[in-house]
């Protein structure tokens, strides 16, 4: 049996394609703190030996984003910088080297802000991830389908593209992310039926080790064989490292990749 994948665009993440045919990329995230430069790198140094792709940073203060360039400058994997609610901070951020932001659009602030952070992405030729999460819909459209459904998290995400696609921004991944398995599964498969940009897998806040592998293994797995998503991080409240284990396991078990741990 070979999975069909879904057909995408393709954008970068520093030199790694996601999306137009590519491997489904794996990523993880520190648990250090960004600003602590050698901690954060001997983490993903660690991530990296056991074949973590690409991997994201928590930027929460402008300390932060201004520790990004010694990061990139030591880091073996491309870095998004993953941010909330302050737009300076993503402008900062590339300012500072990175090569991947995470947003989500509901609570970056205002249209003027968001395109602060389009025009300074596009400036240094950066992508963006929007991500869109069921505890963070914004509250019209929780009005107009009921509460966070599947659809609701769809529509959010789809008004941020428009909003980016508007700004003339393209060089973009899109993420829904919900703790409910079923939900996550339905809404990837809506969103794959109505946008062609990459999709970003992951279940938020998945747990611990084994309750974070099964809720992830399931609802990812299923969106794989169905043959969506591009790239992916298995969530865990533990040592990272753990993720791309679990990660490679996936992929394995579906043909979708060889390599890894």
């Amino acid at each position: 049996m070979h999975i069909q994948r879904r057909p995408t665009r393709q954008i970068m993440v520093g030199s790694v394609p996601i999306g137009g045919g590519a491997p489904v990329a794996v990523q993880s995230m520190t648990n250090t703190d960004t600003r602590d430069v050698a901690a954060t790198v001997a983490q993903i140094k660690r991530l990296a030996a056991v074949g973590c792709e690409i991997v994201r940073v928590a930027v929460l203060d402008m300390d932060a984003a201004r520790a990004i360039r010694a990061i990139r400058d030591q880091s073996p994997l491309p870095v998004i910088a993953d941010i909330h609610f302050d737009a300076r901070l993503a402008v900062a951020a590339m300012e500072h080297g990175a090569q991947g932001i995470r947003i989500n659009p509901g609570n970056i602030g205002s249209r003027n802000k968001v395109r602060l952070v389009v025009d300074a992405a596009r400036r240094h030729g950066v992508s963006i991830r929007i991500g869109v999460n069921s505890g963070s819909v914004e509250r019209d459209i929780l009005a107009a389908h009921g509460g966070p459904t599947p659809a609701a998290l769809v529509a959010s995400a789809v008004r941020h593209v428009r909003l980016l696609e508007g700004f003339g921004f393209e060089t973009m991944k899109l993420s829904i992310k919900s703790s409910d398995v079923l939900a996550t599964v339905a809404a990837y498969r809506l969103l794959a039926e109505t946008v062609d940009y990459p999709l970003h897998l992951g279940v938020t806040e998945a747990g611990g080790l084994i309750p974070g592998t099964v809720k992830s293994s399931v609802a990812l797995g299923i969106l794989l064989c169905e043959g969506i998503g591009d790239t992916l991080r298995i969530s865990l409240t533990r040592d990272p490292v753990e993720e791309i284990r679990v990660a490679y396991e996936l992929l394995r078990a579906l043909r979708l990749r060889e390599r890894g741990p």
